[in-house]
């Protein structure tokens, strides 16, 4: 006869589904985080080649006076933020933490951006609000 010491403990049939949230929460966030990356370094090469798709004249951006700075700055915005998804994809230490501080440098930078093309950085910014709520969410979880 099999002994009673091999059946699982009852709790953790409780902590599976918070377990599977935690990983696809990460995942969305990691993914998310690679594609506003992406994006970021799309903005920033259109603002330095084509001025023109945006709505209004670089005199009057919020606080580089050209387009040529908003554009290094995106660019560069989405540089780390697409490192910084991939290393939330493999569980970095890290970068749960340097995904909040990017994820919410990238939201000031996009409404500081906003009067250029509402729609496009108003969307920019609500994925980078999902991205900080699904890292925060289960922060206490941290499982290397």
């Amino acid at each position: 006869m099999a002994s009673d010491t091999t059946r699982s403990n009852p709790q953790d049939s409780y902590d599976e589904p918070v377990s599977r949230l935690w990983t696809g929460m990460m995942g969305f966030a990691s993914i998310m985080l690679v594609l506003i990356g992406g994006f970021h370094v799309l903005g920033g090469f259109i603002a330095l080649l084509e001025n023109r798709v945006y709505d209004v004249n670089s005199s009057e951006l919020l606080l580089f006076q050209s387009y040529a700075g908003w554009g290094i700055a995106h660019m560069a915005l989405g540089t780390l933020a697409f490192l910084t998804g991939i290393a939330l994809f493999y569980r970095r230490p890290w970068s749960r933490v340097a995904t909040i501080v990017i994820a919410s440098f990238s939201a000031v930078t996009n409404l500081a951006f906003l009067s250029a093309s509402p729609g496009w950085y108003g969307l920019l910014i609500l994925l980078d609000v999902l991205v900080i709520y699904a890292v925060t969410v289960h922060f206490e979880d941290e499982r290397e």
